[in-house]
């Protein structure tokens, strides 16, 4: 465990804080010793606020704009072979979190949630001793303390299982090496500090607009589901306790029950609005314009003005939208034409994924290539062969490439990180409670619910499915509606599925132009270096090999790594 100094602590949070574009943005641009802090209680709320810049908070992560946790699962691979993406390709998480630890999702978490856990131990203990006045809410701020180090151990705990718990301030000569606490533990620590909260967040009709973004008791709900649905799942939850899925379902059905939150009509722009009934908690930021490297560098095509177009697709992917018949695309009685790939399909794939013909931005996508009379190829528009920056599966993602975007100089939107969203909830309810008590009508209710949205209208599940076929179209709908939103791969995880999800073979889409105009599609395997390794061991991370160096023993690492 890495010791923090108090004084360290206190200028990292007021700098980090001091530096923020959005509500966060309150603080002196200089930092302070302990004693100014705590003896003034504007300073002190700003400390408090300061934690929120260590929740994890946008999409690309694994390496900066090379990966994501949906190209370590099955959604998609990067059409750049970096060596960190071949790492990961490879399950080599070590070499891969040493490699880029600065931006990866196993040592850079690791470090910045206990960076946070840090900022909250030490505001915790400060709250009875800040001369608050009537103009500060200090119950208030306590609420969001305990939400923010909970949240904190959370995302650390679905990723390494159990991990220290540190919940108070260590002085400086204090030994900080702690032994790891089980996973039951650290879900009881944080359990305890949501229930806390609840008592003293805000509901989420009374957050000012300036507010936006911080936590409501509405949030506090859906991350007590989360915590729970992951708890009461086969990677933590090895005798199948059914009660741990009944507690599951409870904890979402008093988001569902609050009435605060609803679906949005759309789904096309699902990231990309300002406020939503569905928004339970997002990052505040401000618009991306098209220079974010989150647009040209990962999202968007080189042949609409992007710079590498790293985020493609997966054949796999695209083969679980359903037609719009309801049926999936291998029933033989679904109408699904191979050489008509995405017609009558679910209308999330156009929304999620973008392919070759499609209609988007004024002009139709060019995923193809054409073979010439003379022996040489043409290539679309957003396509080469030759050229690595493009797609390597001949898709790119529509979720993170706005339609407003249309080159490189023109527009910007909202990209928004959600923390919760109300359609996941709905789908926390049905896995929680079809695994409790099986398909009852509260789950069909909750899934029909996503399937009816405005733009999506796909029919509603079949009546009289067993547990097993309903839990394997829970899992569908999932992939399908939360598509890119860093759910799959941590779904994948607790379910215990990386061996028979993501190491199976990973395709791609071939595309060819005929001279009339028309095209032959063929599903294609991708190179060995597209690949996936996953073994069981896997289903946690390795705890970062610096910690267990400097733990003196008393940190274990996980099995198989």
């Amino acid at each position: 465990m890495k010791a923090f100094k108090l004084y360290t602590i206190i200028c990292t949070a007021l700098l980090l804080t001091s530096c923020s574009k959005d509500f966060l943005d309150r603080t002196p641009g200089v930092t302070l010793p302990e004693d100014a802090v705590f003896t003034d209680p504007v300073l002190a709320s700003q400390y408090a606020i300061s934690a929120y810049a260590y929740l994890v908070d946008d999409y690309v992560r694994f390496d900066d704009h090379r990966g994501t946790t949906s190209q370590a699962s099955d959604e998609a691979v990067s059409g750049n072979l970096d060596r960190s993406v071949l790492y990961l390709n490879q399950g080599l998480f070590h070499d891969h979190s040493e490699r880029v630890a600065s931006l990866n999702d196993i040592v850079n978490v690791w470090d910045r949630e206990y960076q946070g856990i840090a900022i909250t131990n030490m505001m915790l203990s400060k709250m009875a001793t800040v001369p608050w006045t009537s103009i500060q809410n200090p119950a208030r701020i306590e609420g969001e303390t305990r939400f923010l180090r909970a949240f904190f151990y959370f995302e650390l705990i679905k990723r390494f299982g159990g991990v220290p718990i540190i919940d108070r301030v260590y002085g400086v000569n204090e030994d900080i090496d702690l032994p790891r606490a089980s996973y039951n533990d650290c879900v009881k620590f944080i359990m305890a500090d949501l229930e806390k909260a609840e008592t003293q967040l805000p509901r989420a009709e009374d957050l000012p607009l300036a507010e936006n973004g911080r936590a409501t008791i509405g949030a506090a709900k859906a991350l007590k589901a989360r915590v729970l649905l992951y708890a009461a799942s086969a990677l933590n939850n090895e005798s199948n306790d059914l009660s741990k899925w009944a507690q599951a379902a409870a904890a979402a059905k008093a988001v569902m029950d609050l009435g605060t939150y609803s679906l949005q009509p759309t789904y096309k722009d699902i990231l990309n609005v300002t406020s939503s009934t569905e928004y339970i908690m997002m990052k505040v930021r401000s618009t991306r314009v098209n220079t974010d490297g989150k647009i040209i560098d990962f999202a968007q095509s080189p042949g609409s003005g992007g710079a590498n177009g790293q985020m493609n697709p997966t054949q796999n992917h695209v083969d679980l939208y359903e037609m719009t018949n309801g049926k999936a695309i291998a029933d033989p009685t679904s109408g699904y034409d191979q050489q008509r790939p995405y017609a009558n399909r679910d209308p999330r794939l156009t929304w999620n994924v973008i392919y070759n013909d499609e209609n988007y931005q004024s002009r139709k996508i060019e995923m193809w290539s054409q073979n010439n009379a003379n022996g040489t190829v043409t290539y679309g528009k957003d396509y080469n062969a030759n050229n690595i920056i493009y797609t390597a599966t001949r898709y790119y993602c529509r979720k993170y490439w706005p339609e407003v975007y249309i080159n490189r100089v023109a527009g910007a939107t909202y990209l928004n990180f959600l923390f919760f969203r109300y359609a996941e909830v709905l789908l926390n309810y049905a896995e929680a409670q079809n695994e409790a008590v099986g398909p009852d009508a509260s789950v069909y209710d909750a899934i029909n619910q996503i399937r009816a949205r405005g733009d999506v209208n796909m029919p509603p599940l079949p009546l009289g499915l067993t547990k097993d076929q309903m839990r394997e179209r829970i899992r569908n709908e999932r992939a399908v509606e939360l598509a890119f939103e860093d759910h799959r791969w941590y779904d994948i995880m607790r379910w215990k599925k990386g061996p028979e999800i993501v190491a199976q073979p990973v395709y791609g889409m071939n595309v060819i132009k005929n001279a009339n105009g028309s095209f032959t599609y063929s599903k294609v395997l991708l190179g060995s270096n597209y690949q996936k390794v996953f073994r069981d061991y896997m289903h946690r991370y390795p705890i970062p090999r610096t910690e267990i160096y400097k733990s003196k023993g008393k940190l274990v690492q996980n099995t198989g790594w």
